[in-house]
Protein backbone atom coordinates (compact mmCIF):
# COMPACT_ATOMS: atom_id res chain seq x y z
CA UNK A 1 0.00 0.00 0.00
CA UNK A 2 2.69 2.35 0.86
CA UNK A 3 4.27 1.74 -2.34
CA UNK A 4 1.00 2.51 -4.15
CA UNK A 5 0.90 5.59 -2.48
CA UNK A 6 4.47 6.63 -3.26
CA UNK A 7 3.51 5.82 -6.78
CA UNK A 8 0.78 7.73 -7.18
CA UNK A 9 2.49 10.96 -5.27
CA UNK A 10 5.53 10.72 -7.86
CA UNK A 11 2.96 10.43 -10.83
CA UNK A 12 0.99 13.98 -9.56
CA UNK A 13 4.28 15.72 -9.97
CA UNK A 14 5.27 14.43 -13.55
CA UNK A 15 5.71 17.47 -15.31
CA UNK A 16 4.29 15.76 -18.78
CA UNK A 17 0.80 16.36 -16.63
CA UNK A 18 1.08 20.08 -15.89
CA UNK A 19 -0.88 21.79 -17.89
CA UNK A 20 0.46 23.50 -21.37
CA UNK A 21 3.29 21.16 -21.00
CA UNK A 22 2.80 19.19 -24.41
CA UNK A 23 1.31 22.30 -26.61
CA UNK A 24 4.82 23.68 -25.58
CA UNK A 25 6.78 21.27 -26.00
CA UNK A 26 5.25 20.73 -29.83
CA UNK A 27 5.93 24.47 -30.21
CA UNK A 28 9.66 24.03 -29.50
CA UNK A 29 10.18 21.01 -31.57
CA UNK A 30 8.45 22.57 -34.46
CA UNK A 31 10.12 25.80 -34.10
CA UNK A 32 13.52 24.12 -33.85
CA UNK A 33 13.22 21.29 -36.38
CA UNK A 34 11.05 22.97 -38.83
CA UNK A 35 13.90 25.54 -40.53
CA UNK A 36 16.03 22.66 -40.61
CA UNK A 37 13.60 20.83 -42.32
CA UNK A 38 13.36 23.91 -44.88
CA UNK A 39 16.91 24.04 -45.53
CA UNK A 40 17.27 20.38 -46.67
CA UNK A 41 14.35 20.81 -48.70
CA UNK A 42 15.47 23.65 -50.45
CA UNK A 43 18.72 22.77 -50.66
CA UNK A 44 17.32 19.81 -53.45
CA UNK A 45 15.57 22.51 -55.30
CA UNK A 46 16.98 23.05 -58.93
CA UNK A 47 15.90 26.60 -59.47
CA UNK A 48 17.26 29.57 -57.67
CA UNK A 49 14.07 30.19 -55.28
CA UNK A 50 14.25 29.48 -52.14
CA UNK A 51 10.39 29.96 -51.28
CA UNK A 52 9.27 28.40 -54.24
CA UNK A 53 9.81 24.86 -55.02
CA UNK A 54 10.23 23.88 -58.73
CA UNK A 55 11.59 20.48 -59.20
CA UNK A 56 14.31 18.13 -57.67
CA UNK A 57 18.01 18.82 -58.53
CA UNK A 58 21.24 18.33 -57.19
CA UNK A 59 22.61 21.11 -58.86
CA UNK A 60 23.13 22.97 -56.10
CA UNK A 61 25.93 20.52 -54.63
CA UNK A 62 27.50 19.68 -57.54
CA UNK A 63 28.48 23.69 -57.99
CA UNK A 64 29.10 23.50 -54.63
CA UNK A 65 31.43 21.05 -54.77
CA UNK A 66 32.67 22.47 -57.70
CA UNK A 67 33.35 25.92 -55.99
CA UNK A 68 36.76 26.74 -55.08
CA UNK A 69 36.32 28.81 -52.60
CA UNK A 70 34.12 26.24 -51.06
CA UNK A 71 36.87 24.02 -51.54
CA UNK A 72 39.48 26.19 -50.26
CA UNK A 73 37.64 26.81 -47.06
CA UNK A 74 36.67 23.09 -46.80
CA UNK A 75 40.30 21.82 -46.42
CA UNK A 76 40.91 25.03 -44.37
CA UNK A 77 38.39 24.37 -41.88
CA UNK A 78 39.05 20.31 -42.00
CA UNK A 79 43.05 20.76 -41.35
CA UNK A 80 41.64 23.98 -38.20
CA UNK A 81 39.67 21.49 -36.57
CA UNK A 82 41.80 18.12 -36.67
CA UNK A 83 44.92 19.43 -35.34
CA UNK A 84 42.64 21.72 -32.84
CA UNK A 85 41.45 18.51 -32.02
CA UNK A 86 44.58 16.65 -31.42
CA UNK A 87 45.61 18.99 -29.36
CA UNK A 88 42.71 19.91 -27.20
CA UNK A 89 42.06 16.29 -26.47
CA UNK A 90 45.71 15.69 -25.08
CA UNK A 91 45.51 18.66 -22.89
CA UNK A 92 41.90 17.18 -21.65
CA UNK A 93 42.90 14.00 -21.02
CA UNK A 94 45.89 15.25 -19.04
CA UNK A 95 43.31 17.57 -17.21
CA UNK A 96 41.15 14.57 -16.81
CA UNK A 97 43.68 12.81 -15.34
CA UNK A 98 44.85 15.51 -13.07
CA UNK A 99 41.83 16.30 -11.64
CA UNK A 100 40.20 12.86 -11.32
CA UNK A 101 43.24 10.33 -9.98
CA UNK A 102 44.27 12.14 -6.79
CA UNK A 103 42.45 12.85 -3.70
CA UNK A 104 40.30 16.40 -3.11
CA UNK A 105 42.65 19.47 -2.64
CA UNK A 106 42.07 22.70 -1.48
CA UNK A 107 40.95 25.06 -4.82
CA UNK A 108 39.95 22.01 -6.79
CA UNK A 109 36.61 23.93 -7.42
CA UNK A 110 38.95 26.89 -9.19
CA UNK A 111 40.53 24.56 -11.21
CA UNK A 112 37.40 22.95 -12.31
CA UNK A 113 36.49 26.79 -13.40
CA UNK A 114 39.34 27.59 -15.03
CA UNK A 115 39.32 24.62 -17.43
CA UNK A 116 35.72 25.60 -17.65
CA UNK A 117 36.24 29.38 -18.24
CA UNK A 118 35.77 29.48 -22.33
CA UNK A 119 32.15 27.43 -21.51
CA UNK A 120 31.36 30.65 -18.68
CA UNK A 121 32.46 33.24 -20.82
CA UNK A 122 30.47 34.72 -23.80
CA UNK A 123 32.22 33.65 -27.45
CA UNK A 124 32.27 36.85 -28.43
CA UNK A 125 34.13 37.98 -25.31
CA UNK A 126 36.91 35.18 -25.75
CA UNK A 127 37.15 36.31 -29.36
CA UNK A 128 37.84 40.06 -28.87
CA UNK A 129 40.00 39.14 -26.01
CA UNK A 130 42.37 36.87 -28.37
CA UNK A 131 41.98 39.70 -30.97
CA UNK A 132 43.46 41.78 -28.52
CA UNK A 133 46.06 39.67 -27.24
CA UNK A 134 47.20 38.05 -30.32
CA UNK A 135 47.45 41.19 -32.13
CA UNK A 136 49.68 42.79 -29.56
CA UNK A 137 51.70 39.76 -30.10
CA UNK A 138 51.97 40.52 -33.55
CA UNK A 139 53.12 44.32 -32.93
CA UNK A 140 55.61 42.97 -30.69
CA UNK A 141 57.06 40.10 -32.49
CA UNK A 142 56.03 40.86 -36.47
CA UNK A 143 55.32 37.04 -36.87
CA UNK A 144 51.98 36.49 -38.21
CA UNK A 145 50.01 32.58 -39.41
CA UNK A 146 47.59 30.34 -38.98
CA UNK A 147 49.27 29.53 -35.46
CA UNK A 148 46.68 32.08 -34.15
CA UNK A 149 43.98 30.74 -35.31
CA UNK A 150 44.91 27.27 -34.69
CA UNK A 151 45.68 28.14 -30.61
CA UNK A 152 42.61 30.47 -30.50
CA UNK A 153 40.75 27.15 -31.19
CA UNK A 154 42.64 24.66 -28.89
CA UNK A 155 41.68 26.90 -26.26
CA UNK A 156 37.78 27.06 -26.46
CA UNK A 157 37.79 23.30 -27.46
CA UNK A 158 39.83 22.07 -24.30
CA UNK A 159 36.47 22.26 -22.02
CA UNK A 160 34.22 20.95 -24.23
CA UNK A 161 36.94 17.75 -24.47
CA UNK A 162 37.46 17.85 -21.05
CA UNK A 163 33.95 16.78 -20.16
CA UNK A 164 33.34 13.42 -21.44
CA UNK A 165 36.80 12.71 -20.45
CA UNK A 166 36.40 13.62 -16.90
CA UNK A 167 33.03 11.40 -16.73
CA UNK A 168 34.42 8.74 -18.30
CA UNK A 169 37.02 8.96 -15.74
CA UNK A 170 34.75 9.35 -12.79
CA UNK A 171 32.39 6.28 -14.17
CA UNK A 172 35.10 3.83 -14.14
CA UNK A 173 35.79 1.27 -11.57
CA UNK A 174 39.18 1.88 -9.88
CA UNK A 175 39.55 -1.81 -8.98
CA UNK A 176 41.21 -2.78 -12.16
CA UNK A 177 44.10 -0.10 -11.59
CA UNK A 178 44.17 -0.85 -7.70
CA UNK A 179 44.54 -4.43 -8.81
CA UNK A 180 47.45 -3.26 -11.22
CA UNK A 181 49.09 -1.63 -8.22
CA UNK A 182 48.97 -4.74 -6.20
CA UNK A 183 50.64 -7.15 -8.68
CA UNK A 184 53.94 -4.33 -9.03
CA UNK A 185 52.81 -2.85 -12.01
CA UNK A 186 54.34 0.70 -12.76
CA UNK A 187 52.03 4.19 -12.79
CA UNK A 188 52.97 4.08 -16.32
CA UNK A 189 51.83 0.44 -16.79
CA UNK A 190 48.75 0.74 -15.45
CA UNK A 191 47.86 3.59 -17.20
CA UNK A 192 48.95 2.16 -20.44
CA UNK A 193 47.52 -1.37 -20.22
CA UNK A 194 44.25 -0.38 -17.76
CA UNK A 195 43.67 2.97 -17.43
CA UNK A 196 44.37 4.46 -21.33
CA UNK A 197 42.06 1.50 -22.81
CA UNK A 198 38.56 2.15 -20.40
CA UNK A 199 39.19 5.88 -21.19
CA UNK A 200 38.77 4.98 -25.08
CA UNK A 201 35.22 5.92 -24.89
CA UNK A 202 35.49 9.10 -23.03
CA UNK A 203 38.33 10.22 -25.53
CA UNK A 204 36.52 9.54 -28.68
CA UNK A 205 33.89 11.49 -27.78
CA UNK A 206 35.57 13.88 -26.75
CA UNK A 207 37.45 14.64 -29.78
CA UNK A 208 34.69 14.18 -31.52
CA UNK A 209 32.98 17.24 -30.09
CA UNK A 210 35.68 19.22 -29.85
CA UNK A 211 36.25 18.82 -33.60
CA UNK A 212 32.29 19.50 -34.59
CA UNK A 213 33.08 22.70 -32.12
CA UNK A 214 36.09 23.70 -34.15
CA UNK A 215 34.65 23.02 -37.58
CA UNK A 216 31.38 25.22 -36.73
CA UNK A 217 33.01 28.14 -35.38
CA UNK A 218 32.33 31.54 -36.57
CA UNK A 219 32.64 34.37 -33.99
CA UNK A 220 36.29 33.45 -32.74
CA UNK A 221 37.30 32.49 -36.38
CA UNK A 222 35.86 35.99 -37.95
CA UNK A 223 37.98 37.74 -35.10
CA UNK A 224 41.04 35.94 -35.10
CA UNK A 225 41.74 34.56 -38.86
CA UNK A 226 44.06 36.38 -40.93
CA UNK A 227 44.12 37.47 -44.23
CA UNK A 228 43.83 34.21 -46.78
CA UNK A 229 42.29 32.00 -43.56
CA UNK A 230 38.03 31.77 -44.42
CA UNK A 231 36.70 28.70 -42.64
CA UNK A 232 33.91 27.69 -44.39
CA UNK A 233 31.65 28.89 -41.76
CA UNK A 234 32.99 32.46 -42.24
CA UNK A 235 32.69 32.07 -46.12
CA UNK A 236 28.61 30.60 -45.59
CA UNK A 237 28.38 34.28 -43.73
CA UNK A 238 30.25 36.44 -46.04
CA UNK A 239 27.72 34.82 -48.75
CA UNK A 240 24.66 35.20 -46.89
CA UNK A 241 25.27 38.97 -47.17
CA UNK A 242 24.60 38.74 -50.51
CA UNK A 243 21.73 36.81 -50.42
CA UNK A 244 20.72 33.26 -49.23
CA UNK A 245 20.85 30.67 -52.31
CA UNK A 246 20.05 27.30 -52.35
CA UNK A 247 23.75 26.58 -52.54
CA UNK A 248 24.17 27.98 -48.93
CA UNK A 249 21.17 25.52 -48.28
CA UNK A 250 23.29 22.71 -50.06
CA UNK A 251 26.44 23.24 -48.32
CA UNK A 252 24.11 24.14 -44.43
CA UNK A 253 22.45 20.62 -45.30
CA UNK A 254 26.04 18.63 -45.20
CA UNK A 255 27.60 20.35 -42.76
CA UNK A 256 24.09 19.33 -40.72
CA UNK A 257 24.32 15.61 -41.95
CA UNK A 258 28.12 15.78 -40.10
CA UNK A 259 27.15 17.44 -37.12
CA UNK A 260 24.55 14.78 -36.94
CA UNK A 261 26.54 12.19 -37.29
CA UNK A 262 29.09 13.49 -34.81
CA UNK A 263 26.84 14.50 -32.07
CA UNK A 264 25.27 10.94 -32.70
CA UNK A 265 28.46 8.91 -32.11
CA UNK A 266 29.34 10.99 -28.98
CA UNK A 267 26.03 10.11 -27.11
CA UNK A 268 26.46 6.35 -28.11
CA UNK A 269 30.28 6.79 -26.66
CA UNK A 270 29.58 8.38 -23.73
CA UNK A 271 26.28 6.25 -22.74
CA UNK A 272 28.48 3.14 -23.35
CA UNK A 273 29.00 0.97 -20.05
CA UNK A 274 31.88 -1.23 -21.48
Amino acid sequence: MAELLLTRGRRSFDVRYLPGFTPLAAFCLVALYLPLILVIFFSFNAERSITVFSHFGLNWYEEAAQNTFVQNATWLSLKLAFFATLVATTCATMAGLATTRRKPFPGQSVVYGVINQPLMIPEIVTAVALLAFFGAIKQATNVYGFGYLLLAHIVFCIPFAYMPIRARLQDMDLTMEQAAADLYASPWKVFRRVTLPMMIPGIIAGAMLSFVISFDDVIISMLVAGPGETTLPVWMIGQLRRGLTPQINAVSTVLLVITFFVVWMVFVMTTRKR
